[in-house]
């Protein structure tokens, strides 16, 4: 089992990006996404950056990937999917509107925005050409078994998302415009001022979700530290690490570690929860009973 590193689903300036994207030529990762998977407005403040982003990840040994977005409405943003197919690297899935524009024979990857629950989904994107999925982030762990099997029977690599704020819907609807009662098409970027995206509370003051621009994401960061050993028993082939503020680099060589059995859950947790987004983590996905528990004693779950 090895770690992919998704693509960022934050607004951060091209200086940012770009010195996230240098930061991982030294991490123990194996591959890369990068790309746009929120908002395709943001794009045009990095995009310049990209072809020097996959220049300096592939010399440094990483394999990389171009996202699509996670909800492709517009024509221009149709034009963009269609053109990432000739771009001759691997393209990365998150609508799956996509494959209209796939070039046939063409091997693509599906990532954890697009809902591969049963062996059947799984069965259809290999038959198309997936070579790798992300599954979604809510599966329990033994969906998660039966779905790794059904990828190795079919040669598919079958990724599950280890470590971050957990993507669970995305919308036509920009909820950060809104929270500032700022229309969508003038919503002046304001998801650029919350760099891991903005806590959403309940009514009694619980922290409950967090939204990003048009993405609504967990509060806690979903964190798979307690899972390995179970992962890697049930066949999955590599965690995904979601880009966040921080260390982002010593995250990588804290989970390297622990699949290589250098350090203990506790001991990891201890190490990343100081930067987590929302200051705790959540493991219930995997084995319930909600996806914002966590099942292990300690603050995190706090």
């Amino acid at each position: 089992m090895d770690l992919t590193v998704g693509s960022n689903l934050f607004f951060w300036k091209a200086e940012d990006m770009r010195a996230f994207y240098e930061g991982l030529h030294t991490a123990p990762v194996a591959r890369v996404v990068v790309g746009e998977v929120v908002c395709s407005k943001r794009l045009p403040f990095w995009e310049a950056e990209i072809p020097n982003m996959v220049a300096g990840l592939r010399a440094a040994g990483k394999e990389v990937a171009l996202s699509t977005l996670g909800l492709v409405t517009l024509g221009r943003e149709r034009n963009k999917t269609h053109d990432l197919f000739d771009i001759g690297l691997p393209v990365e899935i998150n609508d799956i509107s996509a494959l209209k524009h796939l070039p046939e024979n063409t091997p693509f990857w599906v990532g954890p925005l697009v809902n591969v629950y049963n062996e059947g989904t799984l069965g259809y994107l290999a038959r198309r050409g997936a070579t790798r999925i992300c599954l979604p982030p809510e599966l329990p762990l033994a969906s998660i078994a039966t779905l790794a099997k059904a990828g190795k029977d079919a040669g598919v690599k079958v990724e599950v998302w280890g470590h971050g704020r957990l993507p669970l819907a995305i919308s036509a609807r920009c909820y950060h415009a809104r929270l500032h009662d700022r229309a969508k098409d003038n919503c002046q970027f304001i998801c650029g001022e919350d760099l891991d995206g903005r806590e959403v509370d309940t009514l009694d003051g619980q922290a409950f979700l967090s939204v990003n621009g048009v993405q609504t994401l967990s509060a806690a960061t979903g964190c798979a530290a307690y899972h390995t050993e179970a992962l890697r028993e049930a066949g999955v082939d590599s965690l995904r690490l979601s880009p966040q503020t921080g260390d982002f680099v010593g995250l990588c060589a804290g989970y390297a570690d622990r699949i290589a059995g250098n350090i203990s859950a506790e001991a990891l947790v201890a190490q990343l929860l100081p930067e987590a987004p929302g200051g705790r983590f959540a493991d219930g996905f995997f084995a319930g009973p909600s996806g914002s528990d966590w099942s292990h004693p300690g603050p995190a779950g706090a």
